[in-house]
């Protein structure tokens, strides 16, 4: 039976409810009982959703908004100094937890799993959440994303599992302390954050640390800075790669793309296993692969967690179709990093053979753009033509000189058909003007760009 709530965060109070991470702990503290309550620049699904589990959920920042007698206020990294709600629970006396605290507060007394990577932290979670769920395990889960099915980002289970996403970007997944840690693959990123490649895996190397003794760390063996991050753990835990490389311990011996689902076959303890991902992509069945052998290492037999696998069938955002009209399909994509982008054109060109893939892209913060545009133009160059917005900034101010003008340029010099568009709102009538029946449409980004499908199938419907 999964623990109760923690008496320090039964009445707390989330500056950013909405927000993928701050939501999921706080539906689940809602589930155990918690008195939640908290603010969101903006209303939405996710507000109302919480609303639905008996939340109090405030229309944006006011100092007003935060109870005399909230036991704590959680924040995460990107909650600013200034806000008046954290300003006044300074005046209060009232405690501040970071985001990660709280759902390390969560974990306790459970058998955590903790996904982290530079990428696919969200799909390789849901893949467990799901597959466990599928199992009747009743796993407590905490994702950055939501599910298609069972439709959330988070869940209070009854059973001893809990998976849980481990973001790198601000060094929060330190206070973990899970029984297996999967690491998929380790690249810079987050330049705002991190100078080098050796801070990255100077914070991977603490994240290993913490695994309990006796547990297991979960690695890629097919990306060099997984590999990289092994040899310097060098035997101080206990590890289990998995991939495609000869040496790997869960070796991936094919992956067939099947339409829009792969087949996959991994010899594991000497044994053969073959089993359907719901989802295509080669990166999507290492995910799978990586969420197997997790499963495996607590104890979960892997005949019977790997077709359960196939239960899962994706994410919102994580190539999502939104719809198809006038012959053109439309599929949502989270990708904003170079590797990521590269990874679902290519999935996505395996997927459709010959058709047109036309893509909309709108670059993510500053920082990333400075350090990343070249390469991210270089990625655009998979499509056969796309539409670039205006950087995204999420939590950054501008960088003078840094714009979309940089991924451009970097497009351009690798033979990409791109035109620039600085105003969202034209994106439906010049893909309409684009698009041709049998052509795919996606749009990329982590922004609100996500925005954009619906309103680009309500005009090619037109």
């Amino acid at each position: 039976m999964a623990p109760g709530l923690p008496t320090a965060m039964d009445r707390p109070h989330f500056i950013g409810i909405g927000g993928a991470g701050m939501s999921g702990i706080a539906k689940i503290l809602a589930q155990r009982g918690a008195r939640v309550a908290g603010s969101d620049a903006k209303d939405s699904a996710t507000a109302e959703a919480l609303r639905a589990l008996g939340a109090t959920v405030h229309l944006g920042h006011a100092a007003a908004h935060l109870a005399d007698d909230a036991s704590c206020v959680v924040v995460s990294s990107a909650i600013r100094p200034d806000n008046p709600e954290l300003v006044r629970a300074a005046e209060l006396g009232i405690p501040v937890v970071h985001r990660s605290d709280a759902l390390a507060a969560l974990m306790t007394g459970l058998r955590p799993i903790a996904v982290a990577g530079t990428h696919g932290k969200t799909t390789t979670t849901s893949m467990l959440a799901v597959a466990l769920s599928e199992l009747g395990l009743k796993p407590s889960y905490a994702i950055g994303g939501d599910l298609d099915a069972p439709g959330s980002n988070a869940l209070h289970g009854e059973g001893e599992i809990f998976v849980a996403e481990a973001d790198e970007s601000d060094r929060s997944f330190h206070t973990y302390a899970p029984e297996v840690a999967i690491v998929l693959n380790v690249e810079l990123d987050h330049h705002a954050n991190y100078a080098s490649m050796d801070e990255i895996y100077e914070s991977f190397e603490t994240f290993a640390g913490k695994i309990v003794p006796g547990g297991t760390l979960v690695i890629a063996a097919d990306h060099e800075g997984a590999r990289e991050l092994t040899r310097r753990l060098a035997g101080s835990v206990r590890t289990v790669t998995y991939g495609e490389a000869a040496d790997a311990d869960v070796r991936i011996l094919s992956v067939v793309p099947q339409g829009l689902t792969s087949e996959v076959t991994v010899v594991m303890d000497g044994t053969e296993l073959t089993f359907t991902v719901s989802v295509p992509g080669r990166h999507y069945a290492h995910n799978a692969v990586a969420a197997l052998a997790a499963g495996a290492a607590l104890g979960v037999p892997a005949a019977e967690l790997a077709p359960a696998l196939a239960a899962y069938t994706g994410v919102k955002r994580r190539l999502q179709l939104k719809g198809e009209a006038a012959g053109v399909q439309v599929i949502d994509s989270y990708a904003h990093h170079p590797t990521e982008m590269t990874a679902d054109l290519e999935a996505m060109r395996g997927a459709v053979g010959d058709a047109r893939i036309l893509v909309v892209f709108q670059p993510h913060l500053f920082s990333r753009t400075q350090e990343l545009g070249k390469e991210m133009g270089q990625a655009l160059a998979l499509a056969d033509a796309s539409v670039v917005l205006d950087i995204y900034p999420a939590r950054e101010d501008p960088i003078p000189g840094v714009t979309s003008d940089l991924i451009i340029e970097a497009a351009r010099s690798a033979g990409a058909d791109v035109t620039p568009l600085h105003d969202k709102a034209e994106v439906p009538e010049v893909i309409a003007g684009m698009a041709k029946p049998g052509d795919l449409v996606l749009t990329m980004g982590a922004g609100d760009v996500t925005d954009l499908g619906p309103r680009i199938l309500d005009r090619l419907s037109k």
